[in-house]
């Protein structure tokens, strides 16, 4: 690497050429902090130009001059414009630092690196395997590159409502039974709930039968900074891995990352995965949230007595929750499965049935009445994430618990998951309906709105997906069944229910294929 004797990297921070020893930097951002320094007069966009007078004396007054300072756009002399920038170095020591190829900053979330994986794999072919507990912004990509799915289904904890991850013979059996060359497996580890599946030995399954794997480890950005945490998929085999910086790594909401695994698919998949990135990516790509990537990343690597720290309080967290009467963890049960090899310790599945009430009605008191804010809930659990190298104190929360399970001990049949599913009122999770069309084909065909009732056995050309998770329960293409209108209806009358897809906020119509 050439470094330019007035580049800001080398003004601001005086450090060594990537990829050289010091990595206790941020580039890309201590180049933005450089520039934001100057005594510049822009006469271009971002329209606030950086200044506090005017009209953006409001955005000054709620965000911070300092905030606004910072958002400078691309193509920036010293930052991102030319070679050799700050920003291909941060990209460098980003794929150093999860053992990539290649990687990629993404700044619409892992919802943009789902749907540049699904064009990139579209120049291998058109059969791809797909877990069926996939996030809906994979099925948006399956739709943009005319992909045609088979699915493999994930197993499933029927009694709490909980889909973990796939095995390899379930995975070699969904490969067989495509109709067509499978050109890529897409599966999803860690899931929603901290259940770690073997990504090696599903690697493996993938690449004998000449499939590329992309795996969807959104919830999984920390793996791999610590020896207590599990190894991080793309070290493991896997030819493509997204992730969220922002859901446990400290980044800000809406930036994630795309690496591309140096293995046997990474000469064809590169060039792919570069035009995808630039179908999916703004061209005003938002410099808080690349800085904040760049910068989630040097914590990370150099964090670890935080880390460390951090484990030893979520040891004694789970430990409490274990210890208690009343209340149970229920990723202590997931090694049972013959699907799940680790788990993920900052995720906390936790068994609030002994409360009287279900998970969504739990979650929405903690909310309303306590300033808690759990991260989502089923019938019988509410799911409590800690972000790596944090280590705060859940008396609080556990308080807030007994309290609500002090005021609803007198219930009659409280206290089992029966009653709390049976509380709920959300039924269990539907098997999907046959799939009678591929989903670009549905998403582009004429369509109609029917009531409800009406739209059972009729094929929908809309994706719906019960939040949270984000998972599809309708995809384009699959004929609607009685079971999943009843569910996804359920779920948007819920207190903290909502159905992405739905053409109305009850759902009580339909998009389906037009007779």
């Amino acid at each position: 690497m050439t470094v330019h004797e007035d580049s800001p990297m080398t003004s601001a921070s005086d450090h060594s050429a990537f990829p050289g020893t010091a990595k206790t930097y941020a580039p890309y951002a201590d180049a933005l902090q450089a520039a934001a320094k100057r005594d510049s007069l822009f006469l271009s966009t971002p329209g606030h130009g950086g200044t506090t007078t005017g009209i953006s004396a409001g955005q000054a007054e709620f965000f911070g001059e300092h905030t606004l300072s910072l958002d400078i756009p691309p193509l920036f002399d010293g930052i991102d414009l030319g070679v050799d920038t700050p920003k291909d170095e941060a990209l460098q020591l980003a794929a150093e630092a999860w053992g990539a190829r290649r990687t990629w900053f993404l700044t619409n979330g892992s919802s943009q690196g789902n749907r540049m994986a699904a064009l990139a794999i579209g120049t291998l072919g058109t059969g791809v395997v797909t877990q069926r507990s996939a996030h809906s912004s994979f099925i948006d990509g399956i739709v943009l590159a005319g992909l045609n799915p088979g699915f493999v289904s994930p197993n499933v904890d029927e009694v709490n409502g909980i889909a973990h991850g796939v095995t390899p013979d379930s995975l070699r059996h969904a490969i067989a039974a495509h109709p067509e060359k499978v050109s890529a497996v897409y599966l999803v580890t860690p899931s929603y709930f901290g259940a770690v599946a073997d990504v090696s030995a599903l690697a493996e399954v993938a690449h004998e039968a000449g499939a590329a794997l992309i795996i969807d480890a959104a919830w999984g950005a920390h793996f791999g900074f610590h020896p207590d945490l599990p190894e991080s998929p793309v070290t493991l085999g896997a030819d493509i891995v997204i992730m969220s910086t922002h859901k446990l790594a400290g980044s800000f909401t809406q930036s994630a990352l795309l690496h591309l695994g140096d293995t046997e698919f990474a000469n064809r998949l590169e060039p792919a995965l570069a035009r995808a990135f630039m179908m999916t990516a703004s061209t005003s790509e938002n410099a808080h949230l690349m800085a904040s990537i760049d910068i989630a990343r040097r914590d990370l690597v150099n964090s670890q007595d935080a880390i460390a720290d951090s484990l030893d309080n979520i040891r004694q967290i789970r430990a409490r929750i274990e210890g208690s009467e009343h209340y149970h963890l229920l990723s202590g049960d997931f090694m049972n499965h013959a699907d799940v090899v680790d788990i993920d310790p900052f995720r906390l599945p936790i068994d609030i049935t002994s409360t009287g009430l279900d998970g969504h009605a739990v979650r929405k008191r903690l909310t309303e009445e306590f300033d808690i804010f759990a991260e989502m809930a089923t019938a019988t659990t509410i799911v409590a994430l800690i972000g790596i190298g944090k280590s705060p104190d859940l008396g609080r929360l556990f308080d807030a618990l007994d309290q609500i399970r002090a005021e609803n001990s007198g219930t009659p049949g409280a206290g089992t998951a029966e009653s709390a599913t049976r509380a709920s009122g959300i039924p269990a999770l539907p098997n999907a309906g046959e799939l009678v069309a591929l989903p670009r084909d549905a998403y582009f065909a004429e369509s109609e709105l029917v009531p409800a009732a009406e739209a059972i056995g009729r094929t929908s050309v809309s994706s719906l997906a019960a939040y949270p998770p984000g998972i599809p329960n309708v995809l384009p293409g699959e004929r609607i069944t009685a079971e999943t209108v009843e569910f996804l209806q359920a779920v948007a009358a819920s207190p903290s229910g909502h159905v992405r897809g739905g053409v109305d906020a009850t759902l009580s119509m339909f998009r389906v294929l037009k007779d």
